[in-house]
């Protein structure tokens, strides 16, 4: 096990990369995303993005407070997840077609599903478009470790300079956005396969589900578009213990390598601001539950628990 970092060295910095949107009134400023025949809202929208978004008859703007873009029913109830549906994907068409939001970068993407929907069939939207509609995402992680002589090494992966966010930044050894109708799990199988070289009968045998990290944060420096998105998040957190002969390896596109590294260097990597936000948090919470980083060591260890499980002010399930 590491050496405890010294006491005035605080991981709370590398919680606040992903977790850094405000509690309380400050809500009043965004618009209220609603769906049909649902009092709360599943996501909190810039003013400005309201304003440029090609809305369609679709849907309803309030500009006075309380402030909300309400998506409409057409179907009167028949047939209310495919309506929404359709409404969203139309809006995200045409802001691709017409190039006016960078965070698209010009292109489609995979459907996630929205959580907390409640209606026959489920409701999806663009990964991409995610954050301009402050819709809560979901991601699976796995952290990789494998023990040694010297002690517990962990495999850290470095993702590809070419990716839209965080490029060349460290991450965990596998992760993925949970795309509309995969289980978290399948998430896993199929992201170790293709950023690790994992097969899918090791991880089905030895991967282990530890909970959820969840967060909220607004987009900033590390986010090549639009900033101050709101991005409320989720992530399932998955450990597995690697023999000392199972190597990940590079498989797709994503990842440029991976690196055995010894604890501290983990902690050093993170205290430096190296990793994905997201993946750094994930990466707190591992180190915390095998009692690398505890009371003793850590002076805002209760003000980082609490906050590596936001309640986010939207549904979840």
């Amino acid at each position: 096990m590491a050496t405890a970092q010294a006491h005035d060295r605080s991981f709370l910095p590398v919680i606040h990369a992903t977790d850094d949107f405000p509690y309380g009134p400050a809500v009043d400023q965004y618009y209220g995303l609603y769906l049909p025949n649902d009092d709360r809202p599943h996501g909190y929208m810039l003013s400005e993005v309201v304003q440029k978004m090609p809305w369609t008859v679709n849907f309803h703007i309030q500009d006075e407070h309380p402030r909300r873009v309400t998506v409409l029913d057409s179907s009167n109830g028949t047939n209310t997840a495919e309506t929404v549906n359709t409404a969203f994907q139309e809006v995200i068409t045409q802001a691709i077609d017409q190039r006016l939001f960078h965070v698209f970068n010009g292109q489609h993407s995979e459907p996630f599903a929205i959580a907390g929907a409640r209606y026959d069939g489920q409701v999806k939207i663009e990964r991409f478009a995610t954050p301009l509609f402050g819709i809560t995402t979901r991601g699976a992680h796995m952290i990789a470790y494998t023990n040694t002589d010297s002690g517990m090494k962990l495999w850290i992966s470095r993702r590809a300079k070419h990716l839209y966010i965080c490029p060349d930044m460290l991450d965990s050894t596998v992760a993925g956005g949970v795309k509309s109708g995969v289980p978290p799990f399948q998430t896993i199988i199929e992201e170790s396969d293709e950023e690790a070289s994992l097969p899918a009968d090791l991880i089905q045998k030895s991967a282990k589900c530890r909970g959820v990290v969840s967060h909220m944060s607004t987009t900033g420096s590390f986010f090549p578009g639009e900033k101050g998105l709101v991005c409320p998040d989720y992530v399932y957190v998955y450990d597995i213990e690697l023999a000392a002969d199972v190597i990940p390896r590079p498989h797709d596109d994503e990842v440029s390598a991976f690196y055995l590294m010894e604890i501290g260097e983990v902690q050093e990597a993170l205290l430096r601001g190296d990793f994905k936000p997201d993946a750094g948090a994930v990466v707190v919470e591992f180190l915390i539950r095998h009692g690398i980083i505890t009371p003793e060591n850590e002076p805002n260890f209760v003000e980082i628990n609490m906050r590596l499980h936001r309640r986010l002010p939207f549904r979840t399930g």
